[in-house]
């Protein structure tokens, strides 16, 4: 396992509540919530930052689709679940609505701009994906697009019903747990820098 410089890791959250407790020395991108600010936000800091960043790492809270799912997950696949991916394709075009990423575990994350707090919406994402943000796959795919591995690190912060309402008064609990993971990457149980 080789340790990462912490210098030459870009960290990505979508609010300063979920980056509260990250370790000092990692460079931060705070986007904002959605895809849209995401991809934005991280393009940018990648371009600003030419040949120095080695691994971005995306960290956030999202829900669970499936029961019994909690804990910290590295999503090795992530798919934009709010395209209509099939009308593209019947265009000719491919939508690009699911990225296979080179680092993770086998969770599957879906990323879309719909805040999933209705039973119904979840359990028919979870056909899909085991958990759901509102950033990764933007994330994910502008730093594929600037040619940099990208990690995922998800903490399971509600059931993506009506309990995704008490994020604020459990948001520091992943916070915590989030920066505790990132340390771990850092030390050397990640990816291997490039």
């Amino acid at each position: 396992m080789t340790r990462l410089d912490p210098g030459r890791v870009l960290a990505v959250v979508a609010t300063r509540e979920e980056a509260a407790h990250l370790p000092d020395g990692v460079p931060l991108i705070v986007t904002g919530m959605g895809k849209t600010l995401a991809a934005v936000a991280t393009a940018h800091a990648l371009l600003q930052r030419p040949g120095q960043v080695d691994l971005v790492v995306n960290l956030g809270t999202a829900g669970a689709l499936k029961a019994g799912l909690s804990g910290v997950h590295r999503p090795r696949t992530v798919i934009n679940h709010d395209l209509t991916a099939e009308a593209v394709r019947a265009l000719g075009h491919d939508p690009h609505d699911r990225l296979a990423l080179d680092h993770g575990d086998d969770t599957v994350l879906a990323t879309g701009d719909q805040f999933v707090s209705d039973p119904a919406r979840r359990d028919q994402l979870a056909r899909r994906a085991d958990i759901v943000d509102m950033e990764g796959y933007a994330v994910a795919w502008a730093a594929r697009a600037s040619g940099v591995p990208v990690l995922m690190l998800k903490h399971v912060s509600d059931a993506a019903d009506e309990s995704a309402f008490d994020w604020p008064s459990v948001v520091d609990a992943s916070a915590r747990v989030l920066a505790a993971e990132l340390v771990r990457v850092l030390d050397g149980d990640g990816p291997a820098p490039r």
